[in-house]
C-alpha cells in the first residue's frame, strides 16, 4: 500500500531514509531548514558520499515520488506518517546528547497536525526521550491523542546505507503502553515489503526501542576496543593479533566480525553514542553499570596516539620537517565522513608535531580541509607518496589495499609502511623490501 510520508532532516540518515521509502513505493517529502541543502536534493544531488544513494535519489526525484521542502506546514498537510531523522550530536563540554534538533521537529510539527498522524522517531536518543516527546505531541497537536509517536531506531552502516534501508536485518518499533495498535499497524504498512521477505519485526515498549541502538553500538565498540587492547599485549609479547582473532573468532559465541585490530573506531555514531549512553546512565543513577565504556573509549583513543608514536619512533624520535604520507582521512572506506575520524586525528597530530604531512583520500579531502586548512592534501595517492620517509595507511580503501609495493617503493624516500588498519598483503610488502609495521603484529 502506498503511503504519504515525510522525513524531517535530510542529512545522512534522513536523505537515505527518504530515498529508500520512495524506492519502496511510497510518496515522500523531505524537510529541512537549510534552503541550500534542499535545493541540491531537489536537483537530485546528494551533499555527501554514500554509494548507490545518488542514483536512487535522482530516480525518485525524477519519478515524482520524492520531493523536498523547507515548509513544515506543507509536509504536515501532505503526509500521514512523519519520520524524525535529525542529528543528536554530542553537547559541547559534555558527554550528553544534544536534543535541540529533535525537540525542534516536535515543536514545529505537532501544532500542525490537524488530522490523525503517526510520528516515528529514527534518531538515536537518550532513553526516556520518546515518552517525553509523545506527551509533548499530545499537548501540542490540535488532534490530541490521535497524533501518536513511536520509535523506530536506525541501524545504518555508512557505505551500506541504501542496502540497510531497503533490506534491513531487523525492524524495531517502540510503542507507548496503552497506545500500541495504531503505531504498529502503520509501521507494518510502511515496511510491508521487508516484512513480506521475513525480516524480523520486533515490537517493544519505548525505552527498549531507544536502548536497542545504543546497546548495539556499545557492544560493537567494546568488541573493537577489546581486540585493540589485546593488540597492545600482542605487541609487548611478539604475538600476532590477527592469528589470535582468527582463532577466537571460530568460537560461535564470539565470532570474527569486528575483531579487526587497528586504528580504532570513529564516525558520527559509535563515539558519541557510547558517551551519551554513559551520560544518560549517570542521570538515571546507574552510572556504575557503564563505567567499562570509559575504558572502551580510552582504548580507542590510545590507538591514534600509538600510530603517531610509531611514526616518531621510525623517524628517530622527531618528525619535525620529515615527510610522512598518510593514506586515508575518512573514518572508514566508502564514506566521506570525517566526524571523529581516527585517520584525520593522526594526520592532525603529526602536523602539529611538525611533520611535513601529505594526505590523500578518495572522497573525504574536501571535508578534511575545512577542519585542517593548513595541511597539504595531495591530488592522488602517488602524489602523497612521493619522497615520503614513512607511509601510514589510515583508512582501508580498496585503492590503498591494492597498491603495488614495488612501484610504490620506487617513489618514496624511505620504505617504511605503518599498516594502521592491518589491511595490506603483509608478505608482498616485506618481499618488496619494505619495513612493515602492523597493529598488534610483528614489525619486519
Amino acid at each position: 500500500m502506498t503511503m504519504r510520508i515525510s522525513v524531517f532532516g535530510t542529512g545522512y540518515l534522513g536523505a537515505t531514509h527518504a530515498a529508500g521509502m520512495a524506492e519502496l513505493g511510497h510518496e515522500v517529502i523531505g524537510v529541512d531548514i537549510d534552503p541550500a541543502k534542499i535545493e541540491r536534493l531537489q536537483r537530485g544531488e546528494v551533499p555527501f558520499f554514500e554509494p548507490g544513494l545518488p542514483e536512487l535519489l535522482r530516480k525518485h526525484v525524477e519519478s515524482g515520488r520524492l520531493r523536498f521542502t523547507t515548509d513544515a506546514a506543507e509536509a504536515a498537510e501532505f503526509a500521514d506518517v512523519h519520520f524524525i531523522g535529525v542529528g543528536t550530536p554530542q553537547k559541547k563540554g559534555s558527554y550528553a546528547a544534544d536534543m535541540t534538533f529533535v525537540d525542534a521537529v516536535i515543536d514545529t510539527l505537532a501544532p500542525l497536525l490537524t488530522r490523525p498522524a503517526v510520528i516515528l522517531g529514527k534518531s538515536t536518543v537518550p532513553v526516556g526521550t520518546a515518552a517525553r516527546l509523545a506527551a509533548r505531541v499530545r499537548e501540542l497537536a490540535p488532534v490530541g491523542d490521535q497524533a501518536q509517536l513511536g520509535w523506530n531506531p536506525e541501524f545504518l552502516r555508512e557505505g551500506f546505507a541504501v542496502e540497510d534501508t531497503l533490506r534491513p536485518d531487523r525492524l524495531v518499533i517502540g510503542v507507548e503502553s496503552g497506545r500500541e495498535g495504531r503505531v504498529e499497524a502503520v509501521a507494518r504498512e510502511v515496511y510491508a515489503d521487508a516484512i513480506a521477505r521475513d525480516t524480523p519485526f520486533l515490537v517493544t515498549d519505548l525505552p527498549t526501542a531507544e536502548l536497542v541502538k545504543v546497546s548495539a553500538n556499545a557492544f560493537l565498540a567494546t568488541k573493537i576496543s577489546f581486540i585493540n587492547a589485546i593488540a597492545e599485549v600482542c605487541e609487548a609479547t611478539g604475538a600476532d593479533v590477527m592469528q589470535l582473532a582468527d582463532a577466537i573468532g571460530h568460537d560461535a559465541r564470539i565470532g570474527r566480525k569486528f575483531l579487526g585490530a587497528g586504528l580504532g573506531f570513529g564516525g558520527g555514531c559509535l563515539p558519541k553514542d557510547i558517551r551519551a549512553f554513559m551520560a544518560r546512565a549517570g542521570e538515571l543513577g546507574v552510572d556504575r553499570a557503564l563505567t567499562f565504556l570509559r575504558e572502551v573509549d580510552d582504548v580507542n583513543l590510545r590507538r591514534r596516539e600509538h600510530v603517531v608514536s610509531l611514526v616518531k619512533r621510525e623517524l628517530g624520535g622527531s618528525p619535525v620537517g620529515r615527510r610522512v604520507a598518510v593514506l586515508g582521512v575518512a573514518f572508514k572506506p566508502e564514506s566521506d565522513d570525517i566526524r571523529d575520524s581516527p585517520a584525520l586525528d593522526v594526520v592532525g597530530q603529526l602536523h602539529l608535531a611538525g611533520a611535513d604531512v601529505r594526505a590523500f583520500d578518495p572522497e573525504a579531502m574536501a571535508n578534511a580541509a575545512t577542519v585542517w586548512p593548513t595541511i597539504t592534501f595531495a591530488d592522488s595517492a602517488a602524489e602523497a607518496l612521493a619522497d615520503a620517509e614513512v607511509v601510514v595507511v589510515a583508512t582501508e580503501w580498496k585503492e590503498f589495499r591494492g597498491l603495488d609495493p614495488h612501484a610504490v617503493g620506487d617513489a618514496v624516500a624511505g620504505k617504511i609502511v605503518i599498516d594502521a588498519r592491518n589491511c595490506l598483503p603483509t608478505e608482498a610488502w616485506i618481499d618488496a623490501g619494505w619495513r612493515y609495521i602492523g597493529m598488534g603484529r610483528y614489525a619486519s
